[in-house]
């Protein structure tokens, strides 16, 4: 069993968390991450206004609930609308811990702790690790260029070690990991574990549509783009040093780069990208996935994903040590 900070703090057995995907992490995904004892996040928050958001929160996580007893919590941007009615909810119906991102989380801390509930939030750069460690944040996750969504601009192979100098809380690695390999790596530099997105997009139980499941098994490591022709396409702002990765597709080709070009087409561009979506056309619509695409092969059940990257880092920290100290 691999054994954490972060393990221990939670109550669960395998160090690994499913990211909060707005478009994938439904109850049925979440729920099978953490029976499988690793642990699922529900994705909450929606880049439009939903009056009905925080009801259909409320029952994602009574579903989960229905589904395992093991423990699991709720992601919310604070970017996006509707952050305050979330929080109440997941709040109130006592999920473990709620991921608080991309915005500045320190005036939320207390009221999460209050309600008995830890909270974890991604960091794209040192400073501002050691920023929400002061603030009280309990879990941070250092997340590196190579994810898919949204992300900052910096390597995780240099942005993990740093924030681990730099802070004495748990601190979670996300960025093109997919497999053991990634796990093993996270905690041989003394990371507690890691958050996987693109691995549990191509998942059964992922909400996502097959064609999206289907780009990141067909994709290598070489066909995504760090871009914002999505974000400014749909007006959706993001803090500075944010942008987006996803699959190259005929929309990046054709927008990536023309910022202004975008802003001035936007209301047409916007439309043509909300009709992809609806008919599920992978040439025009946002495939968010990471560089750890080229990783994945198979579309798995969740549950299995968990337990194979915890068996498959389990026996590499014990074989690889031995292969190379001599």
């Amino acid at each position: 069993m691999l054994r954490t900070r972060f393990t221990d703090l939670i109550g669960i057995s395998h160090p690994i968390v499913s990211a909060p995907m707005a478009s994938s992490a439904n109850a049925e995904l979440v729920a099978a991450v953490s029976a499988a004892r690793g642990f699922g996040l529900i994705g909450a928050s929606k880049s439009a206004d939903d009056p009905a958001r925080p009801a259909w929160l409320r029952e994602q996580i009574r579903q989960t609930r229905s589904m395992t007893g093991e423990p699991f919590g709720v992601g919310l941007a604070l970017n996006f609308p509707q952050l305050d009615e979330l929080l109440e909810v997941a709040l109130e119906e006592r999920v473990a811990a709620v991921a608080i991102s991309f915005g500045d989380v320190v005036p939320y801390v207390d009221r999460v702790h209050a309600a008995e509930t830890k909270i974890l939030t991604q960091v794209q750069t040192v400073s501002e690790a050691k920023r929400l460690a002061g603030a009280g944040v309990d879990v941070l996750i250092a997340q590196g260029v190579e994810g898919g969504g949204h992300i900052g601009e910096i390597g995780i192979m240099s942005l993990l070690p740093a924030v681990l100098d730099a802070v004495d809380i748990p601190v979670l690695a996300a960025g093109g990991i997919a497999d053991g390999r990634g796990l093993a790596a996270t905690l041989l530099m003394g990371g507690d574990g890691v958050l996987m997105g693109t691995r549990f997009v191509a998942s059964a139980e992922s909400a996502s549509g097959q064609w999206h499941k289907d780009a990141i098994i067909s994709a290598s490591t070489d066909d995504t783009v760090r871009t914002l022709c999505y974000d400014l396409a749909r007006n959706v702002p993001f803090p500075d040093g944010i942008a987006a990765r996803v699959i190259r597709n005929k929309f990046t080709k054709q927008w990536h780069g023309q910022e202004a070009e975008i802003i001035a087409r936007r209301d047409e561009l916007d439309a043509e990208f909300a009709a992809a979506i609806g008919s599920g056309t992978p040439e025009l619509s946002a495939m968010w996935a990471g560089s750890a695409s080229g990783l994945i092969h198979a579309v798995e059940p969740a549950g299995e994903i968990v337990r194979q990257i915890a068996t498959e880092a389990e026996q590499l920290l014990r074989r690889r040590p031995a292969d190379v100290c001599r």
